[in-house]
């Protein structure tokens, strides 16, 4: 009967002892902490005083858990950029530093996620779990670890892969009036990247709620969500998220570069958060310049995209090429933000609303448009027709200008002018629908060869179509070749271009015949 008891009082006794023995050990130590007292509140932004080891850019907390970053330090008073709910918050209440700086969670793990700034699920999904941090303000790579800009990233449109080649590592600029197609350019581009092992990253700063799910639901009916992470600052978010999102959605799209990855980051857009930042500098006291933005804008910008790059293949040889957008005023790429960014980007997609409103989709003014990298990242079989597209192009829409006043032209131009439409035709092309690198080179070599010049105009999107269709007829070792950095053959050239004719076969009335330069092309 005795036993259980001994056993429990034993069990009793071992416990006490470790107890004991803890308490015994324990050197209770007194850790210093900074607390000071949030003096004012204002939209966006907080007065904190009493803090006086803090440093620039550290985080601090206040009570209802709001995080901010200390944005101007000042002798007397820290002002601090708010990166949440500030309603709630009043003078009086205990602001704590917390030793580290602003960083976000990285890892393989937001593929696929919908997140804010600060790394919270806006998906409805469990919480990010990853074991890795980033700071989100980090310094571009040294000009010793960037290797030159070579491989093109295919965006799947023929306007912008034959005329303003982007390469990975890139930055190029998309700029335009409001509804012009600037994020479906960047979307397009997102979905073409699928099997070709290319990391993507969407920032949407300031977008409507509505706006960035349309977004987001285009990805998922498109399969695009597996490769890609959705960065959101909405427009009713405090504009302290705003201006961190870009950082934050770098600093994750570069865990992947530095592990020899490809990625593509886009941020659409960039105006909104300039005006975030311009909000914060004017509401703390910062002493406004051009347009009320501050001094420091451009570098604002400057140290974002400078973290593209391509890195030298003993860093693993990765690339972040970067697709700012921008949001033009009455077609005014002259002001201010525009033209920063501009001086920055390696160029830049401009799209016109007057191509817009005449159905010519994507809208893209090769005029005003340029890539600084141009054919040093573009395949050898696009470099074979961009030239001569590019000319035919230009000379076309000098003389449609002319020819609007009602002169009479004569046979050669009219023919330039018939040519310069069908390419005009063959460059239109609808929404997440991006064209094969094949399918793109067949269109091209066709157009340069006048082979679409006896489409009648009214059946030139069914004859581009069935171009396109029929490029999946090539033999798999000509497709492989066209995905390579090689000339293209006069083979080759000869094999696309017959099975050009043969789709185009059926759109030539019968009283037309092939233009001379047909024959000699094939």
């Amino acid at each position: 009967m005795n036993e259980p008891i001994d056993l429990v009082q034993l069990t009793f006794e071992r416990a006490f002892e470790r107890l004991s023995r803890g308490r015994q050990s324990f050197s209770p130590t007194l850790l210093p902490q900074e607390v000071g007292t949030l003096s004012s509140v204002s939209t966006g932004i907080a007065q904190v005083t009493g803090l006086p080891g803090i440093g620039y850019d550290e985080i601090v907390t206040f009570p209802n858990g709001t995080l901010g970053i200390a944005f101007n330090v000042d002798a007397k008073e820290i002002g601090v950029v708010l990166l949440g709910d500030y309603t709630t918050l009043h003078a009086g209440a205990e602001v704590r530093r917390t030793g580290r700086v602003m960083d976000v969670a990285v890892g393989d793990s937001l593929l696929g996620r919908v997140i804010d700034p600060l790394g919270r699920p806006l998906d409805g999904r469990a919480p990010v779990v990853s074991n890795q941090r980033k700071p989100v303000e980090r310094p571009a790579a040294s000009i010793m670890d960037r290797a030159p800009v070579t491989v093109p990233l295919q965006t799947g449109l023929k306007v912008v892969d034959a005329m303003i080649p982007i390469g990975r590592g890139q930055r190029e600029l998309i700029l335009g009036d409001r509804q012009t197609g600037k994020t479906a350019i960047a979307i397009d581009t997102i979905l073409n990247q699928r099997d070709q092992d290319v990391v993507c990253v969407y920032c949407a700063i300031g977008q409507r709620a509505s706006a960035v799910a349309k977004v987001v639901a285009a990805l998922k009916d498109q399969d695009a969500m597996g490769y890609t992470v959705v960065v959101v600052a909405a427009g009713n978010e405090p504009p302290g998220l705003a201006y961190v999102a870009p950082y934050a959605a770098t600093s994750i799209a570069e865990y992947f570069m530095e592990q020899g990855r490809d990625v593509l980051i886009v941020y659409d857009d960039l105006t909104h958060h300039a005006r975030a930042y311009r909000e914060l500098s004017l509401l703390l006291r910062r002493p406004p310049g051009r347009e009320a933005f501050p001094g420091d804008i451009f570098y604002l910008h400057a140290r974002l995209l400078e973290r593209a790059t391509h890195l030298r293949e003993e860093l693993g040889g990765g690339s972040l090429t970067a697709l700012p957008i921008i949001e033009t005023e009455a077609q005014n790429i002259s002001a201010y933000i525009p033209t920063n960014l501009i001086s920055i980007t390696d160029g830049q997609i401009y799209l016109s609303p007057s191509l817009f409103e005449l159905g010519i989709l994507p809208a893209v003014d090769v005029g005003k448009s340029v890539s600084r990298v141009g054919g040093k990242a573009q395949r050898a079989a696009y470099r074979a027709v961009a030239g001569d597209l590019k000319l035919a192009y230009a000379q076309f829409e000098e003389l449609e200008t002319f020819s609007k006043f009602g002169a009479r032209v004569d046979e050669s131009t009219r023919q330039v002018i018939e040519h310069g439409q069908r390419i005009r035709a063959c460059l239109k092309q609808a929404e997440h629908s991006p064209a094969s690198v094949p399918a793109q080179v067949m269109v091209l070599l066709a157009l340069t060869g006048g082979y679409f010049d006896p489409v009648p105009m009214d059946q030139m999107t069914e004859a581009e179509a069935a171009v396109r269709d029929a490029a999946g007829s090539l033999s798999a070792e000509l497709q492989d070749r066209l995905q390579t950095a090689d000339a293209l053959s006069a083979a080759d050239r000869d094999e696309i271009l017959k099975i050009a004719r043969d789709a185009l076969q059926s759109f030539q009335p019968s009283d037309k015949t092939i233009p001379s330069r047909q024959v000699a092309a094939t």
